[in-house]
């Protein structure tokens, strides 16, 4: 009970200053919707194309948007934690009793409730553009989004904490964020790409949340592809909070 209540604390601080940064909320949501907007009508062109999943485009397409918004939502989240420590915000809250991983845990629930938020925004615009997609599917997508966005924010702020500047910060997501992009079928599926790009990309953990992510647009709950992308989003989520716990209780040390 503790350690929900201390966790409750902190999401309640992090949540007021997110509200009172909207600027913030909206630039976070602004690419994926322009992708939606202006990428979207091309893969109207290669729809139906040999190796293209069958179905609409735009139930391709708007799963690996979902993913890319987890993804980058949530990888520069720790920027705002560096400022926290310059200002020695998060020494104070150190030497106090908190659990550390309610310190970090407060602050994933945030972001995870905000790229829920921007995820039903981004879902809305989809059917407003032509997706069609069952409901139930849908929902358990963005819950697996939140999943994703979560092991990456607590990575984020593991790094933030490591690092202890922008700089050095941003050169390590950028490097981390492109590769995952690239490989991950995001903006189009891998069913496209030649045989050893498609070998190389299985390796890749987010390309199976893509997957899952379609598999659910399409209506497939109970499958194999759903089944990997859930393991692989519950492992990210141990190895994040694993990673960020310790980090937060080595730097208190």
């Amino acid at each position: 009970m503790r350690f929900l209540n201390e966790t409750w604390l902190v999401f309640v601080r992090a949540m007021r200053l997110s509200l009172r940064n909207k600027v913030w909320l909206i630039i976070g949501l602004m690419q994926p919707l322009l992708y939606l907007a202006l990428f979207g009508p091309l893969l109207k062109r290669v729809d139906g194309l040999p190796g293209f999943p069958r179905g609409s485009s735009w139930q391709v397409f708007t799963p690996g948007l979902l993913v890319q918004l987890g993804i980058f939502g949530a990888l520069f989240v720790g920027f705002g934690l560096i400022a926290e420590v310059r200002d020695g915000v998060i020494e104070r809250m150190r030497v106090t009793p908190a659990s550390r991983l309610a310190l970090l845990a407060g602050r994933v629930l945030r972001d995870a409730v905000v790229l829920v938020v921007q995820s039903l925004v981004l879902i809305s615009a989809a059917y407003a553009f032509g997706l069609r997609a069952p409901i139930g599917g849908v929902m358990l997508a963005v819950l697996l989004v939140a999943a994703i966005g979560s092991a990456f924010a607590a990575a984020s702020y593991a790094v933030a904490l490591l690092t202890g500047t922008e700089d050095a910060m941003a050169s390590i997501t950028n490097s981390l964020a492109v590769p995952l992009l690239l490989l991950s079928g995001i903006l189009l599926p891998m069913t496209l790409a030649p045989g050893w790009l498609r070998t190389v990309s299985n390796i890749n953990p987010v390309k199976h949340i893509v997957d899952a992510l379609r598999a659910l647009f399409h209506g497939h709950v109970l499958n194999g592809t759903v089944g990997i992308g859930v393991l692989v989003g519950t492992a990210l989520i141990v190895v994040g909070m694993f990673f960020g716990t310790r980090t937060f209780q080595r730097d208190s040390a």
